[in-house]
């Protein structure tokens, strides 16, 4: 062989090599660089935290969910996209934003009398707001409206005189505002249109420059929507995030950025997020900016056991609130909020700092743990005065933790360990008690029925089902279901009979749409069609029907009728809910 073949020979497996190795790279996903003891001590604070507020508050307040005249569907702060309002329409509405009742003290304390440990605020949102004093544009509430102050200076400041961490939630791929800026179905408005990379460089990176600069510590960094960010693209945000080494950033920065935390939205997640951190954001009514017409405030019951659902879990609750354009955030959410933290002032050890439960699943309510500790969380008290923990430890000690000097009788049989505890539940929601346990725990095999709600509602998770042939539960949901011969089933009990109507949350990516499906409750059927979602990861809630449930067990099963495409969907939840008489 000549020297010039073999000199090309290794240029030609130099480039090979090279290629592979760009290749091999441009695969792996977007992460920071430290050890896995730095990542710990970086966490640890939030995971103990359990519990934050967030906050939306914006331009949006001023129309208050309502356009020439007319109620805007959807959720306040996308007012300027559903309602397609033009740019300069929609900017008019800061010269009437003038929020002189804001108190940055006052809103801390709400957050901490709630029991909140930290704030994660709307630094811009989508119609691309400022809600700081920003050089890159005068499109903020210091520049563009009467207030003349900087929210965000004041709450750090409020933040830090009363210890609670701060955090800005950045949209950084949608403005409505900006030329360029990205837009859930498309501009429509011409004064949107330009260049979405000239967006990002001149927008986008400058502005998280300056929050991340000009605010003291910053915990946490929400982005959201990532739409058109290639792995290029949110590459340039990565060095920002030197100037906040501690910060948490969270995982919708996109181009293959995994972040700190998974963030499940308006859900709790069946069985957690096994491996991942993870935290539930959650409006408090059905929006998250303000609307004046949405008085569908969950009630205290709801907010305080989603808190101990998702503490039962290992995830944080970061709950919201959305204040008008005065700049008060509304009485009914202080008041919720100001109940919520009443109880974690009594119960607040079987929050901060603890683990996910033991148990997959418990009748009486939920479970967190602390090393040796078990705090049961108990929604529905004993009726007969016995508190069963299916678990074959032995239990040493047990107690009341609103009473923790007086101890509860304990014995133990091969259905687990039994607490005798009071005839009337010390807490009208949620009672907390505590079982210092022997050893490791070792949970019992506990019967996998699913029960009615309170309200005659019946939830069926991707988590409690029983899969037949070769889909798999991946996460929160039933995926990888590429056989129309597989199907998934659960068992309910029925205690109040009557017709429910139902509907079916899943996932579908474009080109593989069009399976059909029944959804069989003994002898009655409600077929469906599944329709594209955007991706395998964009889930959407469909009503398919009606069935007929009488009392007793009942066999609950999701069967394909035909699988045109790859698969048939990822399943997330069944939701039967009863139709009034």
């Amino acid at each position: 062989m000549k020297r010039a073949s073999i000199v090309l020979l290794f240029l030609v497996a130099g480039i090979v090599a090279t290629a592979r190795l760009s290749c091999a790279q441009e695969n792996q996903p977007l992460t920071r660089q430290e050890t896995p003891d730095q990542r710990e001590a970086r966490m640890k604070w939030w995971r103990e935290a359990r519990f934050g507020m967030f906050i939306h508050w914006g331009v949006y307040s001023v129309p208050a969910g309502t356009y020439d005249g007319k109620r805007i569907p959807g959720i306040g702060e996308w007012i300027m996209n559903r309602g397609k309002i033009p740019v300069a329409t929609y900017a008019e509405y800061a010269k009437q934003f003038n929020p002189v009742k804001f108190n940055a003290d006052e809103w801390v304390s709400i957050a901490k009398n709630a029991g909140m440990r930290y704030i994660v605020i709307t630094s811009k949102h989508h119609d691309g707001f400022a809600m700081f004093h920003s050089k890159t544009s005068p499109y903020n509430i210091y520049d563009a409206t009467p207030f003349k102050r900087d929210p965000l200076a004041e709450l750090a400041e409020a933040c830090r005189k009363q210890d609670i961490k701060l955090g800005f939630y950045y949209s950084q791929s949608q403005d409505w505002h900006h030329p360029g800026g990205a837009a859930s179905g498309g501009h429509w408005d011409k004064a949107q249109d330009g260049d979405y990379d000239q967006y990002l460089r001149t927008i986008a990176v400058p502005q998280v420059r300056e929050i991340l600069t000009n605010y003291g510590q910053v915990a946490v960094l929400w982005f959201d929507t990532p739409m058109n960010m290639t792995r290029q693209r949110a590459e340039q945000f990565l060095p920002l995030l030197a100037l906040q080494p501690q910060i948490i950033v969270n995982n919708r920065l996109g181009g293959g950025f995994a972040g700190d935390s998974e963030t499940p939205e308006q859900r709790i997640p069946p069985t957690g997020l096994p491996g991942r951190d993870w935290e539930t954001c959650m409006t408090i009514n059905d929006t998250w900016g303000y609307k004046s017409y949405d008085t569908n405030f969950k009630s205290v019951e709801v907010l305080l056991h989603n808190l101990c659902d998702i503490a039962s879990k290992g995830g944080n609750y970061l709950l919201n609130v959305g204040p008008t354009s005065e700049g008060v955030i509304p009485q009914p959410e202080v008041d919720r909020l100001e109940a919520v933290g009443k109880w974690l002032k009594t119960n607040g050890e079987a929050i901060y700092s603890t683990s996910a439960s033991p148990f997959r699943k418990l009748d009486f309510g939920r479970c967190t743990r602390r090393n040796n500790k078990l705090y049961l969380l108990v929604f529905d008290w004993p009726g007969n005065g016995k508190l069963n923990v299916p678990m074959s430890n032995s239990i040493a000690k047990a107690y009341l933790l609103s009473d923790p000097d007086k101890p509860l009788a304990i014995s133990h049989s091969d259905q687990g360990a039994q607490i005798v505890v009071p005839a009337a539940a010390p807490d009208p929601i949620v009672s907390v008690v505590v079982a210092e346990v022997d050893g490791q725990v070792q949970p019992l095999a506990v019967d996998s029925t699913i029960k009615q709600e309170k309200d005659g509602s019946i939830q069926l998770d991707a988590a409690d089902a029983q899969i037949f042939g070769s889909a798999q539960l991946e996460g929160d949901n039933i995926g990888y279901w590429t056989d129309a011969k597989d199907y998934v089933q659960w068992k309910v009990k029925v205690t109040k009979a009557g017709t429910f109507s139902v509907s079916l949350t899943y996932a579908c990516q474009g080109g593989s749409e069009g399976s059909q499906y029944a959804i069989i409750a003994g002898s009655e059927k409600a077929e469906g069609t599944i329709k594209a979602t955007g991706s395998w990861q964009r889930y959407r809630t469909v009503k398919v029907g009606t069935v007929r449930l009488e009392s007793g067990t009942a066999t609950i099963e999701v069967k394909p009728i035909s699988k045109p495409g790859l698969a048939v969907m990822n399943l997330r939840t069944v939701t039967l809910k009863p139709q009034a008489s």
